[in-house]
């Protein structure tokens, strides 16, 4: 039977290493409460996603609302007025009249952008304004005949 006394000078009862140190567990949690801290922090201050909120026909065109100043780009392609805009929103069709003929648009979702396609039997010329009311913001597109 083995006993409490001295082997090789040491103690049976003590280990051949150190004692284990808790700073290296404390840290780590310290950093990984820190983390979260933050990431919840930057979650708050994160400035507000573009949203469509609707679309209104309108007299020559449409208006488009939303929640932040939209940053679209605009083009022409085969006939066709193409507004792209970064911002989230659902995907919604309808017509319009323009000096009595019937215009078609389509907002369709391309990856992270809606895309704003306005279709006529003649070509479209299109322009935009941007403006803030009342909180939110009105993205008027005016259309004229090529």
């Amino acid at each position: 039977m083995r006993g409490s006394g001295p082997e090789d000078g040491q103690h049976s009862t003590s280990d051949s290493g150190e004692r284990p140190r808790p700073w290296l567990r404390v840290f780590a949690s310290l950093a990984l409460f820190g983390f979260l801290i933050g990431l919840m922090i930057g979650r708050l201050l994160q400035p507000a996603e573009l949203r469509l909120g609707q679309v209104e026909v309108v007299e020559g065109g449409l208006q488009l609302w939303f929640n932040e100043e939209p940053a679209p780009r605009a083009g022409h392609f085969a006939g066709a007025y193409v507004l792209r805009v970064e911002t989230l929103g659902r995907e919604q069709q309808g017509q319009l009249r323009l000096h009595g003929r019937a215009v078609n648009w389509r907002l369709q979702r391309e990856r992270r952008e809606l895309v704003l396609r306005l279709v006529a039997a003649r070509p479209l010329r299109g322009e935009w304004h941007a403006e803030e009311v009342d909180g939110r913001w009105r993205l008027r597109v005016s259309l004229a005949e090529q």
